[in-house]
């Protein structure tokens, strides 16, 4: 199992384990999956305070509400993992009016990691820093930043808009790293590319490549454990404590694509970002360059 893989110490050391939901309220089965979820980590882990909070990121209001049930339990975050997503869905907006990839995908984790970035700084020591670990994806190398259209209003590509959401998550985690190494603090941001992974997200690509998916799945994609290996590495290995603005792809950092380390763009993506989310951007002169 992939708990399997993560150092023992890891468990003894913390107390509370916060899973939480990113589907729409009434997508299924998502409160029973979320159940089968936390059964299997208490069995593994042998600890029963873990708990699971509904959280929809394609509602800025429900990030709040989360944002506040989270303090309310008065408990550090020490690991942060942005991994909500959807993937070349129809053009369709989230509750706040966004393009949905770039509404859910990007603005979302871009909410909520900001509205708990205090705790995280709070929880974050010289011996074990905190961590954001943003989830992207290779397809971030195909992408645009279209700072003209980020909703993809003049022309939608759902292959376009996806992949430009996922370009935004890596402009995101390299200019946050930045602003928490210029601070000091004890806090790292790094993104993780899973690879290909077979899960129910492939529901809206080509029908080929569904098919393909279905035939040659278990020998060409990687299983959901297999994939979230990096994730798990990149929160808790020992080897990149202290260690934050890199692009980790199958347990090795790798370069990212060239346009994401423009600090320039890096910048004014976050200050539009902080507008759309009504966030107050207090950070434009903290990194030089």
């Amino acid at each position: 199992m992939l708990l399997k893989r993560v150092p023992l110490n890891f468990f003894k050391e913390m107390t509370t384990y916060i899973f939480l939901s990113v589907c729409p309220k009434g997508a299924g089965n998502n409160d029973a999956k979320a159940q089968e979820v936390l059964r299997k980590i208490k069995e593994e882990t042998l600890n029963d305070k873990v708990e699971f909070l509904y959280c929809d990121l394609a509602s800025m209001r429900s990030i709040r509400q989360f944002v506040q049930q989270f303090r309310m339990k008065n408990i550090p975050l020490h690991v942060l993992v942005n991994n909500a997503g959807v993937m070349m869905v129809p053009q369709r907006k989230t509750q706040d009016g966004f393009e949905e990839h770039f509404g859910l995908n990007y603005l979302g984790h871009f909410l909520l990691t900001n509205l708990l970035l205090d705790l995280l700084k709070e929880s974050g020591s010289p011996s074990r820093g905190a961590r954001v670990i943003t989830i992207s994806s290779a397809t971030h190398y195909v992408g645009e930043m279209n700072m003209d259209d980020l909703q993809s209003s003049n022309y939608y590509s759902p292959h376009g808009a996806y992949a430009q959401s996922k370009l935004a998550l890596v402009l995101f985690s390299y200019h946050l790293q930045g602003l928490l190494a210029s601070e000091g603090s004890h806090v790292t941001s790094n993104v993780v590319d899973p690879g290909v992974v077979n899960t129910d997200l492939y529901q809206h690509v080509f029908w080929g490549t569904r098919l393909l998916q279905k035939i040659f799945g278990w020998l060409l994609f990687k299983t959901p454990e297999e994939g979230a290996w990096t994730s798990v590495y990149a929160a808790v290995s020992p080897e990149l404590e202290g260690v934050g603005g890199r692009y980790l792809y199958n347990e090795k950092p790798t370069a990212s694509l060239q346009v994401t380390y423009d600090k320039k763009l890096q910048r004014e993506l976050w200050s539009r970002s902080c507008k759309m989310t009504g966030l107050l951007d207090i950070t434009q002169d903290a990194v030089s360059g």
